[in-house]
């Protein structure tokens, strides 16, 4: 079965941002100018790591949160306050416990003024077609994580919306769960037995976004911005297995692990492997943005990579049982490290990498200490500042203070904890938890 073709634009975004004044005076980025359309008929899927604006985005597609600067058309007019033409569905379900299923699905109608009995009428409607049936008296506690989403789902869609945004809703189901789901709203979609016109989808999942979506928006982060759009015409319903379902999978990890790059429209024929328009570097942070990622884990990543014949990133993931978001920040810090690199969707050790794994602690921590040293600004920094002072402390606040500059709060601790937790294994230099102070040793001081 094909797809519905699209053809209306319900919505358009042009050159919208978004960011946040923090209480220094300082504003904070999280999406730079976003020009994007949504038209009928089709199903988007918004992909990215953490970070990069993808809830965010669909918030003020929503008219939840304002953007900061930019318009929203919806139907080609400003759209001020909510969307009237959206309903979303959250990942964490957002029922009320003390409702009834089928007070939980009236909750949409009832905020927009319908009368009891249309009202009745449609929920129960919607109530059956997602597959409730004989559960509208009972309250969410009685029932399973996929029946719950299910409530969520009717909830949303009772309300007949133009567009429906789903954010993650899959990802607090467990994988069987999720898989049927996913499949039975894809058929409801196909079958055009949901009133929604098109549907956007936030997700971290690159085969769930394949699986689903005619149009795929890659994400970048710091701050969040449109890397890519793939076009996809492969025909629904997606053979994992075939080598063009392959390709394109292939193809959006290649995007996602070469965030350096600045990746132009893509179309992905239903009958070749997808090619990216000649890419641009883009525009370089004064910061890296370093993942969260222990050295543990990078070393267990390449020790994996060290005797295997088949490295492509993403057969690793599914090997591993790993998301998009799991394996890909430690991807990235071991590229940081310069221990790997990423040809053609593949992992490949440098000779620094090879180094690593073949020394003992000692050697694997001097290497890193020399790593860290050469590549991360930041590790640079604190290192100058601890020789510069008499006694060789400074307050982790001083770091903070220069990092809120460049990221919010919550972000600049996690950066200032990446950095302490690299620096500590490298042994360049020790932290006091309790005086909140990064220090060198003695044995240090004078290396």
């Amino acid at each position: 079965m094909i797809a519905k073709t699209a053809t209306e634009c319900l919505i358009t975004l042009k050159d919208v941002s978004k960011a946040y004044q923090q209480p220094n005076g300082q504003k904070i980025s999280i999406l730079e100018p976003i020009n994007l359309e949504l038209r009928s008929g089709e199903i988007v899927a918004l992909l990215g790591p953490s970070g990069s604006g993808k809830s965010t985005l669909m918030r003020i597609i929503a008219g939840l949160i304002p953007p900061s600067e930019g318009q929203i058309l919806y139907h080609n007019r400003p759209l001020v306050g909510l969307n009237p033409g959206v309903a979303i569905v959250f990942q964490n379900f957002a029922l009320y416990p003390w409702l009834t299923v089928l007070e939980n699905v009236e909750l949409g109608l009832k905020a927009k003024g319908e009368m009891p009995e249309p009202r009745l009428q449609k929920a129960l409607k919607m109530i059956d077609i997602i597959g409730l049936d004989g559960f509208e008296n009972a309250y969410p506690k009685e029932l399973s994580g996929g029946m719950r989403q299910r409530v969520g789902f009717a909830r949303a869609l009772a309300v007949e919306p133009e567009l429906l945004c789903m954010d993650e809703p899959f990802s607090a189901l467990d994988v069987l769960t999720a898989e049927n789901l996913r499949f039975e709203l894809l058929d409801l979609w196909l079958e055009k037995k949901i009133p929604t016109k098109a549907v956007l989808i936030v997700t971290h999942g690159i085969e769930e976004a394949v699986i689903l979506a005619d149009r795929i928006v890659v994400l970048g982060r710091n701050p969040g911005r449109i890397r890519a759009e793939l076009t996809v015409t492969l025909p629904h319903y997606r053979d994992r297995k075939t080598p063009q379902f392959q390709a394109l999978v292939d193809q959006v990890y290649k995007i996602l692990t070469n965030p350096e790059l600045s990746c132009e429209t893509v179309v992905a024929p239903a009958a070749s492997a997808t090619t990216v328009s000649q890419p641009e570097p883009a525009p370089s942070a004064k910061y890296q943005s370093l993942p969260q990622v222990r050295t543990g884990a990078i070393a267990g990543l390449l020790e994996l990579l060290e005797d295997r014949k088949e490295k492509d990133l993403y057969r690793l993931g599914q090997e591993l049982m790993l998301e998009v978001d799991d394996i890909l920040p430690i991807v990235e810090a071991a590229k940081l490290m310069d221990f790997l690199i990423i040809q053609e969707g593949d992992l490949l050790l440098t000779p620094v990498g090879i180094q690593f794994i073949a020394g003992g602690i000692d050697q694997r921590k001097q290497i890193v200490r020399t790593q860290i040293l050469s590549n991360i600004r930041l590790v640079q920094q604190i290192s100058r500042m601890l020789q510069a002072k008499r006694n060789h402390r400074i307050s982790e606040e001083l770091i903070l203070d220069i990092l809120e500059a460049h990221f919010s709060p919550k972000e600049a601790m996690r950066q200032l904890q990446t950095a302490i937790d690299w620096g500590r294994y490298a042994e360049l230099y020790s932290y006091d938890e309790p005086g909140g102070e990064i220090f060198l040793e003695s044995e240090t001081k004078d290396e």
